[in-house]
């Protein structure tokens, strides 16, 4: 098993692609110098350009600032810009071994300034030269996402827990960047195999180093509800004992669970809980008979088959189990989302999905949240505001598209997470010992290799919102499967959702997903090393 992340850390793009590719060749090349030519004994620092995701604007030159022990980090602003500033600090102690004390005053070493900008909620400005680094952004979170980008900019031996040699050198020049997409999400199944409170924090840990924001955590499905309610406990104590092939199953406490979205919140992402309905439903199903039509509960469910079960549309008890479990997660879940599934409803009549739908939507609304369903929804009746996430295929019926195309129109807006391209549960290739292959074959190149602006024919690109990588856990059963699925594909879709179009490119993506590998190894995540991809050599 590969060690736990440290829990304590967490003309414009014409211009952008000439510079990158620049960078790039160079520093394939292996010959890319910063201000001052090192010495042998100081080897070059990383290039600007060569971080995931790719940087809205990169102007290097001059000198490298270099981390030493005098080196002090100087905070401006709230609160929360110090609490970033300990996160960065607590990042890089342990491998540099310097104290690296916080503090309000002087000029030289590390600063995080808030400040008036054309940042937006997420971006930041990153100045590097021989005196020292400044990170500027409008908000904590850009101060944040600056402090992603200024710890790949460091060597790989940065991520390790105990003092390496260094030297930390910092490449000069200027970062200025922002995201596309205001929703990069990653989805993590629950239900199918549960994961502890640990493991979910160590794959926020892993999100947050790419700037993703939205963790998206199914919490429940036919084989297991993973969340307390009191006011239907069997959910959790029974419907939540088990799991895909059998086993102890699990679930969080609500102490639990909010110890995840404090965890998320520290590292800016949001947490967007699922409750799948009205199909995926067996194990609320199992753990109250009044759900069924017919009254009777059927067995707890082990398998991996799909569109079997149903809520009862036409009976209220439904709707009350419906809307107390809505308003106890949205008392939960400070986010601005809450997620009500949708998908595979096939034992669910047309009429009574529609009929379902139009009653849930509301109450999701009722408790402050914006709903979010999958891409089935459209065929319903979608709230006002309400958000599709669309699955479907490249080769998805035309007619299918055309409902979502419509509804997006109609002012729904869409999250893309097309299977057969950012589905992490997807093999690689034939030979992948892990995940499955309904969608597909997805190897690294399809599945940063498209555009989400223009997937949909028929969208309006205002109606995008982002994309999400899903990891469905029917075969996922250890940290180290989560890892090796969502390592190396996970950066590109991270990439998709904050970098600008333009500097979209495989060949020079490649060279910087490469360079990646000696972090994963320092972080001990056990990736696949996909021979599309030049990696270095172990």
């Amino acid at each position: 098993m590969p060690r736990t992340l440290r829990t304590s850390r967490t003309s414009r793009a014409p211009r952008l692609g000439r510079v990158l590719g620049s960078l790039l060749l160079v520093a394939a090349a292996g010959a890319f110098t910063v201000g001052a030519a090192p010495t042998a004994a100081a080897p070059a620092p990383v290039p600007l350009g060569r971080i995931v995701p790719a940087p809205a604007s990169v102007t290097p030159g001059g000198a490298p600032y270099r981390i030493t022990r005098d080196t002090v980090i100087r905070v401006d602003g709230s609160g929360q810009a110090r609490r970033v500033a300990g996160y960065l600090a607590d990042l890089l102690r342990p491998s540099t071994g310097y104290r690296l004390p916080l503090t309000t005053h002087g000029t030289a070493g590390i600063r995080l300034r808030l400040a008036p900008g054309p940042f937006g909620a997420e971006g930041y400005r990153l100045d590097s030269g021989r005196d020292g680094v400044t990170l500027t952004a409008a908000a904590p979170a850009g101060l944040f996402h600056g402090v992603q980008t200024l710890r790949q900019l460091l060597p790989a031996a940065v991520e390790k827990d105990t003092a390496q040699p260094g030297p930390w050198l910092v490449a000069g020049g200027t970062i200025t960047d922002r995201p596309r997409y205001a929703y990069r999400g990653a989805m993590l199944d629950v239900s199918r195999h549960f994961f502890t409170v640990a493991q979910v924090e160590r794959y926020i840990d892993q999100l947050a180093l790419y700037k993703i924001n939205e963790l998206h955590l199914h919490l429940s499905d036919d084989q297991g509800w993973r969340i307390a309610v009191d006011s239907w406990p069997r959910l959790a104590s029974y419907g939540g004992s088990t799991q895909v092939g059998g086993g102890p199953g699990g679930h969080y406490t609500k102490a639990q669970y909010e110890e995840i979205v404090r965890y998320a919140a520290a590292r800016y992402l949001e947490v967007v809980p699922e409750i799948d309905m009205p199909g995926h439903t067996n194990a609320a199903l199992a753990s109250y008979a009044d759900l069924n039509c017919d009254g009777t509960a059927p067995p707890l469910y082990t398998g991996t088959e799909v569109g079997f079960s149903s809520l009862c549309a036409g009976k209220q008890v439904t709707y009350d189990f419906a809307e107390d479990v809505i308003r106890e997660l949205a008392a939960l879940t400070p986010g601005r989302y809450l997620h009500i599934g949708g998908d595979e409803a096939h034992s669910t009549s047309h009429a009574d999905y529609v009929t379902f739908m139009d009653r849930v939507q509301p109450m999701v609304a009722k408790y402050g949240k914006t709903v979010i369903g999958w891409h089935q929804l459209t065929g319903a009746h979608p709230a006002k505001g309400a958000i599709a996430q669309y699955w479907g295929l490249d080769d998805t019926g035309a007619d299918e598209k055309a409902q979502v195309a419509a509804a997006a129109r109609n002012g729904t807006g869409l999250i893309l997470s097309p299977a057969d391209r950012v589905y992490l549960d997807m093999k690689y290739t034939e030979d992948t010992p892990l995940g499955q292959d309904w969608a597909g074959l997805v190897e690294v190149r399809r599945s940063y290799d498209w555009d989400p602006g223009h997937y949909l024919d028929g969208v309006p690109g205002s109606a995008v919102r982002g994309v999400e990588a899903p990891l469905w856990t029917e075969t996922i059963v250890t940290g180290a499967d989560i890892d090796y699925m969502a390592f190396p594909r996970l950066p590109g879709v991270a990439e998709l959702g904050w970098s600008p179009a333009a500097t979209h490119s495989w060949e020079a993506y490649r060279v910087r997903l490469a360079a990646q590998a000696p972090r994963w190894d320092a972080l001990g995540i056990a990736y696949y090393r996909s021979p599309q991809v030049p990696w270095p050599a172990h």
